[in-house]
């Protein structure tokens, strides 16, 4: 994704397409969590295989819209000539199984659930080796002209640091306040292994590999919240774009935040923070795009979060109070609203944005 700014006389934004992105966004997302709660809520086996379904669908969204309805967009399938299409094909594959498996999870098999979880990120995997290959075969400007640019590498490596040493710090923030608690290693501690050798491994497998292994899972956030509204909604400004974009994808989530997801026993106010989480973040991941040109480093660095906070919480400090004691509650939020005025005093956000090609958008 480019940070460069939009062709003359596209410089309005497109309200109806946004409209229609929208409205397969949330009403496939909350349909399926819709399917959570009849089957129980986020106490049934299944849960994990239908949350990674539902990020599959922002960018299902983008697709199917750029791919087969809006005729000028580079996805559109009759036009679009080069290796991209396969990996677009491939996603919209991957996406209708990890759907099936995930139903059938709740209603049919529930006692597959354990099996049916990791068919996402086996396919996510599947699909990194073919985005490497058809990347290698056709050459990155495939991807690029349709919003997938990768990005530089060196960004990758210094946001990717940044951002570890950011939840790494959280995570001290905490433990120094006792906010929560040491985790106990002893009870998953292997005869013969250390408790320091366990919390490197998991680091090296949780904050090292897993933010390549989801890659293509968080792709189906980043590639419809980034790679399309975003392109947008920056129309209106960088600033003023990233923000509504990071409010609707707070929203976005209402549904598992209700029903007790990341702030259990708080369902508004867990609202309003999961928002307020995701306009900062938003922020982050638009910055990292607009820096290193590319679509790619935010879904790496949105896997990177969900990875490091989890591995974190497991292995070293389990956070308290979700409101108080963690690092999405009001304590990690004042942390990262600081980064955030420290990231946009960057003359950048000044700047007039032409998005390269996303699904809506012809360059």
């Amino acid at each position: 994704m480019s940070s460069v700014a939009s062709p003359q006389g596209r410089s309005s934004v497109n309200w109806r397409r946004v409209a229609a992105f929208l409205g397969l966004s949330f009403g496939l997302a909350w349909l399926l969590e819709l399917g959570l709660y009849l089957a129980g809520g986020l106490g049934h086996p299944g849960t994990q295989a239908v949350l990674q379904a539902v990020m599959l669908m922002p960018a299902l969204s983008a697709l199917v819209l750029g791919m087969f309805v809006w005729r000028d967009s580079p996805l559109y399938l009759r036009t679009n000539r080069t290796v991209s299409r396969w990996f677009c094909l491939y996603y919209l594959l991957m996406t209708a199984i990890c759907v099936a498996s995930a139903l059938a999870g709740l209603f049919l098999s529930p006692r597959s659930t354990p099996v049916l979880a990791v068919v996402a990120p086996a396919l996510s995997v599947i699909g990194l080796i073919l985005l490497l290959v058809l990347r290698r075969v056709g050459g990155k400007e495939a991807f690029a002209a349709v919003g997938m640019a990768g990005g530089k590498a060196r960004y990758w490596l210094s946001f990717g640091l940044a951002l570890g040493a950011f939840w790494g710090l959280q995570t001290l923030l905490l433990a120094l306040l006792h906010l929560g608690r040491p985790v106990n290693l002893s009870p998953m501690t292997p005869p013969g292994m250390s408790a320091t050798m366990l919390v490197v491994l998991a680091l090296v497998q949780g904050v090292l590999l897993g933010p390549f292994l989801g890659l293509v899972i968080t792709f189906g956030e980043e590639y419809g919240w980034r790679g399309y509204l975003q392109s947008e909604l920056i129309k209106l400004g960088r600033v003023r774009g990233v923000a509504l974009g990071g409010t609707i994808w707070g929203l976005w989530h209402t549904p598992v935040i209700l029903m007790g997801y990341n702030y259990p026993g708080y369902p508004v106010l867990g609202t309003l923070l999961m928002t307020a989480f995701t306009v900062l973040l938003s922020f982050a991941l638009a910055y990292a795009m607009f820096k290193s040109g590319g679509l790619w480093i935010a879904a790496f660095l949105h896997a990177l979060t969900n990875q490091t906070t989890a591995t974190l919480a497991a292995v070293v400090y389990a956070p308290g109070d979700a409101i108080w004691g963690s690092s999405i509650g009001v304590l990690g939020l004042a942390f990262g609203a600081v980064v955030v005025l420290l990231i946009l005093r960057d003359p950048l956000w000044r700047e007039k944005p032409v998005p390269a090609p996303a699904a809506g958008q012809r360059a």
